[in-house]
C-alpha cells in the first residue's frame, strides 16, 4: 500500500472527526479505562481547525482512506480540538518558544509502518524551517512511545481534569530540533 503524505484542507473534516475518535479509542486499550477513553473523546481530542487553517496539519492516506494526520502547531495550545480550547490561541516566537507538536492518530490497520514517524519528521522539518529550534507536546500514555523513539524526552507527568470528573493520565515532552543538523 502506498501513502501520500499531504496537508490537509477542509474537505478532510469530516473524515478526521471520524478517524480520530476511532483511532483513539483503538490504540488506548492497555492504557485507559473505557470511562477514560469515553470522556477523552466526548471532551479533549478532535479536529482542530485552526491547524489546518495555518497549513501546520498533515494527513497521510492512501487511494481509500486517511490512515494517519498530526501536525504542528506555531501557537500556544499545547493539546486539544475546537471543543476544548480558549479562544486566544495566540502566534508563538520561534525565537523564545517551542513549537508544538499535536493531534497525532494513527489508524490501527496500518500501525507500526512508519506513519506516525513520517508524520514527525515532516512537522519537525516544517517547524525548523519556521525558525524554531525547539518542540514540545502533550500526550496521552498511547502516543509516549512513539515520542520516546523519536527523541522526545518526558519532563513532567500530569493529569488532564475532563469535565466530566474523569482523570487523564499525561506526559509533557521535549526535544532540541538542533540536535538533528
Amino acid at each position: 500500500m502506498t501513502y501520500e503524505l499531504r496537508l490537509a484542507t477542509e474537505h478532510d473534516i469530516p473524515e478526521l472527526r471520524e478517524l480520530i475518535p476511532f483511532a483513539a479509542r483503538a490504540l488506548s486499550v492497555g492504557y485507559y479505562a473505557e470511562p477514560q477513553v469515553g470522556s477523552m473523546i466526548r471532551h479533549a481530542i478532535g479536529v482542530d481547525s485552526q491547524f489546518i487553517a495555518d497549513g501546520t496539519y498533515f494527513v497521510v492516506a492512501d487511494t481509500e482512506r486517511i490512515a494517519g494526520c498530526g501536525g504542528w502547531n506555531k501557537r500556544a495550545t499545547l493539546y486539544g480540538g475546537d471543543r476544548s480550547k480558549g479562544e486566544s490561541d495566540p502566534l508563538l516566537d520561534p525565537a523564545t518558544d517551542a513549537a508544538r507538536i499535536r493531534a497525532f492518530f494513527v489508524h490501527p490497520d496500518p500501525v507500526r509502518r512508519g506513519i506516525g514517524r513520517r508524520l514527525i519528521e515532516t512537522c519537525e522539518d516544517a517547524a525548523r524551517e519556521a525558525g524554531f529550534s525547539r518542540m514540545e507536546l502533550g500526550t496521552t500514555l498511547p502516543g509516549e512511545p512513539l515520542y520516546a523513539a523519536m527523541g522526545y524526552t518526558a519532563t513532567d507527568r500530569f493529569d488532564i481534569a475532563l469535565p466530566d470528573g474523569e482523570m487523564l493520565p499525561s506526559a509533557h515532552m521535549i526535544k532540541s530540533l538542533e540536535q538533528d543538523n
